[in-house]
């Protein structure tokens, strides 16, 4: 380990991967330090169930990467280092409600609009992605800016000429009102608000009017692309291109405390030995951190302290990993070609199941979001056979009761609470797979103190980071700037916020490269 580089980059996240790959491409010298064994953060594959079958441990689907300016970077590296997506161009998600009624998204949007029962919806959905394509660029530069520059008020006066009103009114609308105002049937809801999930919010959450649009034009514009065996290639990729770029890559690497000189922070101790950075610090972890552990006392400002102090953290997850003996048996045939499926009946089950895991309950009816990577990547599972990817977003880390009242929550996570909570929503796949609980071969399951346990910066069991509602996003997130000069903060908690996209890592890369 070297003494003395240009940047230290403080974890090995997304974003922390794609700041330190951008700042070397650019001649600079970087120390990447991981107190993980290996790099990546919630970015992992391994045979968590039986041996040939390739689970994506934590996140799988890259659209938001893909369709960002940090693929756009370093995307010709990486694929020359290897890496490759599986993609699809046919179905690319779906919902089925608990009666069956199953609502179908296309990479198409004139398809999955023409299966809307009245023709107004499909002629306002059609409307309302397109919409959102006139103003993309404006939109994502101003996600990829620094929000407190003044810079900034020039690209947000360009996207609201671009938008109009109606953009501030959106902002400001959850997504279940959003999908009341605009269409006439439940198709859009049912298809769309489950995946405000992956947003960090709930379908009564203000956004959910902004979001809703952007999610669909996203999966019919990139779809859900899933590295070719398993998520891993990803970070095999970087961990090439760092090599070929000369970046000290340190795992298993505690850093203890950025070290503040003069009012600048001018390197690390990690590890009890101290890395000089020439000219700029990145620490990608949450704000608590940053001031409770990272920081000296009397480096941070009261206010920024009082802030770090306030940051909430939003509902935990749990990961479900299924190997099977063969392909669900869907009673629609066509789920059985849907990479991303979610068992919700849109935002009515949703929210309920929302309400109860924010109220510390295990919600009775959850929404489950089934993955299927082996439609799109048969080489993840033994030939002939299948592996899905259950994710559940609506979770208590601390569970005070079942919403249900089946289940003893008393002792917290134990394995039996896991495993009990797995069955409950292994029944709920059952209901629209008949004979699924005959093909499964063997059940992995992380729960919300697994997941904080893996990485620090999901605090409560929260893999986003800290709550995405609207009042801690945008302005109202941390930005990338730390509190003392040659301190920069990227990761989930810092604007542009969560997903699987390098945004903010991107971000302060390309600010200090000028």
């Amino acid at each position: 380990m070297s003494d003395q580089v240009d940047v230290v980059v403080i974890g090995s996240g997304i974003n922390g991967l794609v700041a330190a790959a951008e700042l070397a491409k650019a001649g600079w010298s970087v120390a990447l330090l991981e107190r993980n064994d290996l790099l990546g953060g919630f970015i992992a594959t391994e045979e968590r169930t039986l041996p040939g079958y390739l689970h994506d441990t934590y996140s799988s689907w890259h659209p938001l990467f893909v369709s960002g300016p940090a693929y756009a970077a370093l995307g010709e590296d990486l694929h020359r280092h290897g890496l490759e997506y599986r993609n699809t161009d046919y179905l690319v998600t779906a919902s089925v409600a608990d009666d069956g009624r199953t609502t179908l998204a296309y990479r198409d949007p004139e398809r999955t609009a023409g299966l809307f029962a009245d023709s107004r919806d499909g002629e306002a959905y059609l409307a309302a992605v397109n919409g959102f394509l006139k103003i993309a660029e404006p939109f994502g530069a101003l996600l990829g800016s620094e929000l407190r520059s003044p810079s900034t008020i020039l690209k947000g006066l360009k996207l609201a000429r671009a938008a109009g009103i109606g953009l501030l009114r959106d902002t400001v609308t959850s997504g279940r009102a959003y999908c009341r105002r605009e269409f006439h049937g439940d198709e859009v809801d049912h298809l769309w608000s489950p995946w405000l999930l992956h947003a960090g919010l709930s379908p009564d959450h203000a956004a959910g009017g902004l979001m809703i649009p952007v999610l669909a034009a996203t999966m019919h514009g990139f779809g859900l692309p899933v590295v070719a065996g398993g998520s891993t290639g990803l970070i095999e990729a970087f961990g090439k291109l760092f090599a070929e770029l000369g970046v000290q890559v340190h795992t298993g690497t505690h850093v203890e405390r950025v070290v503040v000189e003069g009012g600048r922070a001018v390197g690390v101790v990690a590890a009890g030995r101290r890395i000089k950075a020439r000219r700029a610090v990145l620490a990608s972890c949450t704000p608590t951190a940053l001031v409770r552990d990272l920081l000296p006392r009397d480096a941070v400002e009261a206010r920024f302290a009082e802030r770090a102090e306030r940051f909430r953290y939003g509902r935990a997850a749990m990961q479900i990993h299924v190997a099977l003996s063969e392909p669900p048996a869907w009673s629609d045939a066509l789920l059985g070609r849907i990479p991303l499926i979610h068992l919700s009946d849109g935002s009515g089950s949703t929210g309920i199941a929302c309400a109860q895991a924010e109220a510390g309950l295990l919600p009775a009816k959850p929404t489950v979001v089934v993955g299927q990577q082996h439609v799109l990547d048969p080489s993840r599972v033994p030939r002939g056979a299948a592996a899905l990817w259950l994710q559940l977003q609506e979770v208590p880390f601390a569970p005070a009761g079942d919403a249900a009242g089946e289940l003893d929550t008393s002792n917290g996570w134990t394995r039996e609470l896991a495993d009990a909570y797995a069955t409950r929503v292994l029944d709920r796949v059952a209901a629209h797979a008949p004979g699924l609980a005959a093909t499964i071969r063997a059940v992995d399951v992380v729960t919300p103190v697994d997941l904080a346990a893996h990485n620090v910066n999901a605090v409560h069991g929260d893999p986003y980071g800290g709550a995405g509602e609207l009042d801690q996003s945008f302005l109202w997130r941390p930005g990338p700037r730390g509190t003392v000069p040659g301190l920069w903060h990227i990761g989930a908690s810092t604007h542009p916020g969560p997903g699987l996209g390098g945004a903010s890592g991107h971000l302060v890369a390309q600010r200090l490269l000028g």
